[in-house]
């Protein structure tokens, strides 16, 4: 072994030790060496076309494998386009490490080859963003950023590489040894708290559950579930926070949400917000009086909005509901245990059920959503049935990703990754990429609206290229939200397009041709599952979907879960 190490090899090599077996990224001067040798040492490098996408990437491998994702990229404006999966790992505390070259350090504030004082840039996004004081210092301040990154509430951290760094050598016997920081301590809830919660839940009249994907990411779904099957109380889960309760199970009030917040006078709130997208906790969607016990492991979060803070409990959310249970289980007799769901809950159930299942099989034409995804479901259940194959799905697109939160049903978490907390588009390629990288073994099913689409199309590429086939299908409407009234096109001198509107059918299909995915065009539910069915007997190649549907242009224009924010009258 040589006495001394170049730069690059010393990142590679501190990468090794903590364990790092995927980097996402685009490479570029000063960073390609560093890649290489990373790639030497046996890091897979993912090599995207965009560095948004490849730092949307490395943020959901994060939560995917409860460990950092990381992201290598040029400096200057290879970092301006990582800000993009910073800001969404902060808004969503995705573990992620973003690694990025920078000039050199004699050259500062000289003018230098995309120069940028990246540190201070990325300092009010992250949990840590640091330059190292010298070669040496390099791979301790790693293996800080790497552990900060998912210790406490997970979150981005920032290293800056810079290029004499990167290129200059390091004696080896004056490097400090780094190993991996192992799992992030949990902490349990304060047992009086834990008493407090129980008397609480034991006199309530209409108990409700919440589960979020703070829940999903701590791997609390054993404990959640024992929780729930001992107080068999109706539940309600976020968008990701789906599969952490199996959605089959007859106390899911999704298909009453509204009804079920409203009538809720105590609920359990387990790794979840009270952020838009379960309206602030706040009247009209809830009652004035409800009182909420909200479980997360960053105390800060604890009574924002309309939570009580005195009724709040800071710990892992796994270890709080195993608290929980414990408790109830010294009541004698047992609390809750209703196994039903409230009359008023099981009729608009039912109800909204028996709506979906009409809607479902409409066979109008043009073609609709929800039948497009009754014939892609149906499928997927022969198909997993046959093969045990695990489904994950990635979804984007305001009305593409709504209405197919309810259409597939998830058994397991982790299992929908979607827009998230800010709803942010262009996430999709990325997401499903990193999916198949975490998972090889899965299917990845991503379903984007064109517009989304359109963020990262060309991620098609990296799909074929790296060897991680997924199937896209592309809801294809022809603009954003409900696209656009065909008609327009036709009086187009006279009367201006929408700024909604995007090109009539699009030909997505033969885009996915040429990057060497396979392509195909779809007007009719035969079609789509002829060619659902093709996608899913070709498993090693990349699939695109490009499906043409109804544009739905007499629809007001309203992303779902944003209606009905107004705030109540007192």
């Amino acid at each position: 072994m040589s006495a001394t190490l170049s730069g690059a090899e010393l990142i590679a090599e501190s990468l090794v030790a903590l364990s790092v077996s995927h980097i996402f990224g685009i490479v570029g001067i000063p960073v390609i060496e560093a890649a290489d040798a990373c790639i030497a040492r046996g890091i897979t490098f993912v090599s995207f076309r965009n560095e948004q996408a490849a730092s949307y990437a490395a943020s959901i491998y994060g939560y995917l494998t409860g460990k950092p994702g990381v992201c290598l990229v040029v400096g200057g404006p290879g970092v301006l386009h990582a800000v993009a999966g910073v800001g969404n790992a902060s808004a969503n505390h995705l573990p992620l490490l973003l690694l990025a070259g920078s000039s050199e350090t004699h050259q500062t504030k000289k003018g230098a080859f995309q120069e940028l004082d990246q540190v201070a840039y990325l300092t009010p996004h992250t949990k840590l963003a640091a330059r190292p004081a010298n070669l040496e210092a390099l791979p301790g301040l790693l293996e800080q950023a790497y552990r900060v990154s998912y210790f406490g509430r997970p979150g981005p951290t920032y290293i800056d590489l810079p290029g004499d760094f990167i290129k200059g050598t390091a004696d080896r016997s004056q490097i400090p040894l780094i190993k991996p920081p192992g799992p992030a301590p949990k902490s349990s809830g304060d047992p009086a708290r834990i008493s407090q919660a129980i008397a609480l839940l034991r006199t309530a009249k209409s108990p409700l559950i919440i589960v979020g994907k703070g829940a999903a990411y701590a791997r609390a779904e054993n404990a959640i579930r024992a929780l729930h099957t001992y107080l068999q109380v109706p539940f309600l889960p976020t968008p990701m926070g789906k599969g952490v309760i199996p959605d089959d199970s007859v106390l899911n009030v999704s298909a009453a949400r509204s009804a079920a917040l409203k009538s809720a006078d105590v609920v359990l709130l387990l790794g979840a917000r009270l952020n838009w997208i379960l309206h602030y906790g706040e009247p009209p969607k809830y009652h004035t009086d409800v009182q909420f016990i909200q479980v997360d492991l960053a105390g800060d979060e604890l009574g924002n909005n309309a939570a009580q803070p005195e009724l709040a409990i800071v710990g892992d959310v796994g270890l709080v509901a195993e608290q929980l249970l414990a408790g109830f289980q010294q009541v004698q007799p047992p609390a809750l245990v209703q196994a039903a769901l409230p009359t008023h809950l099981e009729t608009i159930k039912a109800r909204n059920t028996a709506k979906a299942a009409r809607t479902d099989i409409d066979q109008a034409f043009p073609i609709k959503y929800q039948p497009v995804y009754r014939v892609i479901r149906e499928a997927l259940a022969q198909h997993t049935a046959t093969s045990g194959q695990r489904v994950v799905y990635v979804s984007e697109g305001a009305n593409t990703m709504d209405i197919s939160r309810s259409s597939f049903p998830l058994q397991e978490p982790r299992t929908r990754l979607d827009a998230g907390t800010n709803a942010t588009m262009g996430v999709g390629l990325g997401y499903a990429i990193a999916a198949k990288a975490a998972d090889p073994a899965s299917l990845v099913v991503a379903i984007e609206g064109d517009s989304a689409f359109g963020f990262s199309a060309i991620e098609v590429e990296t799909a074929v290229r790296s060897r991680l086939p997924v199937i896209i299908i592309v809801m294809n409407n022809s603009g954003v939200y409900h696209g656009v009234d065909p008609k327009l096109y036709e009086t187009l001198d006279a009367k201006p397009l929408p700024s909604t509107a995007l090109q009539l059918e699009t030909k997505y299909h033969l885009l996915a041709e040429s990057l060497g995915a396979r392509g195909y065009l779809v007007h009719t539910l035969d079609e789509v599952q002829t060619a659902f069915e093709d996608a899913l007997a070709h498993p090693t190649e990349t699939s695109v979907l490009n499906i043409i549907i109804d544009v739905g242009k007499d629809k007001k224009l309203e992303f779902g879960w944003m209606a009905s924010t107004k705030k109540a009258k007192l």
